[in-house]
């Protein structure tokens, strides 16, 4: 069975799986969601896809330049002279203008960008670049040694129209201002040649520019839908930043509010304990007649009562203080060397009448040689007495509780208590390894505790630096370990030598 361990003072185990706890998130995740699909074409969503164009044009500002340059470079090789320098320098510095215009863009703020300015200036940018392209496709070539001269233009203009597609996709509206006066251009100079291959690459550029406009369009939607997501993600994370805000509040107030209670049953103990002293004192008295006999015998069982009473009443008080003093870091180690063999046994005897009058063996395996441990006495001695009476208040009568003591696989000690009893299921193993927590096995006992055993024993190993294990098994018992650290073990020291040996060895 895997080792379980409790962290939490509460001995209410809270289904998280239920789905109710799940309501709050989705009305929020649909609050989001209505937010967002009422943004669609607001001016935040118009100036973030503004800044996404201005930062896509410069990112990839030179690649049209290049584009320009490569051109101009073959047609002054073909011989087209210095009428495709001048085209090419025009051009270029239209795009040079639209570059400008990106980076001053990139650089302001959203929210201090115009809208509709910003896309009419990039639209006007836009143009002129379109200008550069109907000059391009209207430039002729009588001399030139390129056979079939505007089918090469076409596809020039069909790489550039796919080049602006891509690059200003963020913008809806720049393909067509850009290459509808170019493609209308070309159009008309191949009409006054009317030759059937130019007309085709006429009819293609006519067919192209509605197609890349679709994939534009569609990238534009594809990036409209990022902001949206981006949009919705950062809502999100802002409403689960605020609850983690108020979570981490409310957990800081109810850690000082444990805190707070911790200290004060911490420093009631005094006046908690003398009133308890005073009925122990006289209700002893009168049980035990030291005054003189009691005539009604009924009295005399009142006062054993009273006793008693008061007995589990000072012992369950004992345990609260015990535990909010470690919960509350009031608990003094009075730590020294102690032989942890030794103590285990001695609370072996303590517990032996008990066991006997359930008739249980307490079976006791001791490693021997153990060297001290480094430790506080008292706490250890409580830590066994307390997992001895819970091993004997559960193992059945004629059953065994098995002590040993010995060495852990990582160098440390180990105290393990085993009973034979009915065990503890696995679903209550975080209840009773809370504080006051009670699994249904011990409810329905008739020896009932105070549930502050388990707990008192955690509080004490881990201000020790070890660990408490508990393994059990439904109708075959449980089996609780206490862990000392390697740290805790005291190495053995040489012994001196005698007078005789070191005379021999003069």
């Amino acid at each position: 069975m895997p080792l379980l361990r409790s962290d939490t003072a509460d001995k209410f185990i809270v289904d998280r799986r239920k789905p109710h706890r799940n309501s709050d998130v989705a009305r929020a995740v649909r609050r989001t969601r209505d937010r967002l699909s009422q943004q669609a074409g607001s001016l935040d969503f118009d100036r973030e896809l503004l800044k996404l164009h201005a930062r896509a044009m410069v990112v990839s500002a030179a690649a049209i330049p290049l584009l320009v340059l490569t051109v101009a470079a073959v047609g002054r090789f073909a011989g087209l002279g210095n009428q495709v320098a001048i085209w090419a320098l025009f051009t270029l510095l239209c795009y040079t203008i639209v570059a400008f215009m990106a980076r001053r863009v990139e650089r302001t703020e959203a929210a201090e960008l115009d809208p509709v300015q910003t896309r009419r200036d990039f639209l006007i940018g836009h143009s002129l670049c379109g200008l550069g392209w109907a000059w391009f496709a209207w430039l002729g070539c009588a001399t030139c040694q390129v056979d079939q001269f505007h089918v090469v233009k076409a596809m020039v203009l069909l790489l550039a129209m796919a080049t602006t597609a891509v690059m200003a996709s963020s913008l809806g509206g720049a393909l067509l201002a850009t290459f509808a006066i170019p493609v209308a251009v070309y159009v008309y100079a191949v009409l006054r040649l009317w030759m059937p291959i130019e007309g085709i690459m006429a009819a293609l550029l006519v067919a192209a520019l509605p197609f890349f406009g679709y994939v534009a369009r569609h990238l534009n939607q594809a990036s409209w839908m990022v902001l949206s997501f981006r949009s919705e993600k950062d809502a999100l994370i802002a409403e689960v930043e605020t609850a983690k805000s108020m979570s981490d509040e409310a957990r800081r107030r109810a850690e000082d509010a444990n805190l707070a209670k911790s200290r004060f049953l911490a420093s009631m103990s005094h006046e908690l304990r003398t009133p308890l002293n005073a009925i122990l004192g006289f209700s002893e008295v009168m049980a035990n007649e030291v005054l003189g006999p009691m005539n009604n015998p009924t009295y005399r069982d009142y006062a054993h009562d009273v006793h008693e009473s008061g007995q589990h009443l000072l012992d369950l008080i004992n345990e609260i203080l015990d535990l909010s003093r470690i919960e509350a870091g009031r608990y003094q180690l009075n730590e020294e060397p102690v032989v942890l063999v030794t103590i285990v046994e001695d609370c072996c005897h303590m517990m032996e009448l008990r066991a006997r009058n359930k008739d249980i063996r307490v079976i006791q395996e001791f490693e021997a040689t153990l060297p001290r441990l480094f430790g506080d006495e008292r706490a250890i001695r409580q830590i066994t007495l307390n997992l001895l009476s819970n091993a004997i208040k559960f193992a059945p009568s004629g059953g065994e509780v098995r002590v040993r003591v010995g060495w852990t696989a990582g160098g440390g000690q180990y105290i393990s208590v085993k009973d034979n009893g009915p065990g503890i299921p696995d679903e209550e193993i975080p209840v009773v390894l809370a504080a006051f927590g009670q699994g249904s096995i011990a409810i329905k006992s008739a020896e009932q505790g105070t549930g502050l055993g388990l707990p008192i024993v955690q509080g004490l190993l881990d201000m020790h630096g070890g660990e408490f294990e508990l393994h059990s098994k439904l109708r075959e018992g449980t089996e609780a370990i206490a862990i000392f650290p390697l740290s805790r073990v005291m190495e053995e020291l040489p012994a001196l030598p005698t007078k005789a040996v070191a005379a021999r060895r003069r």
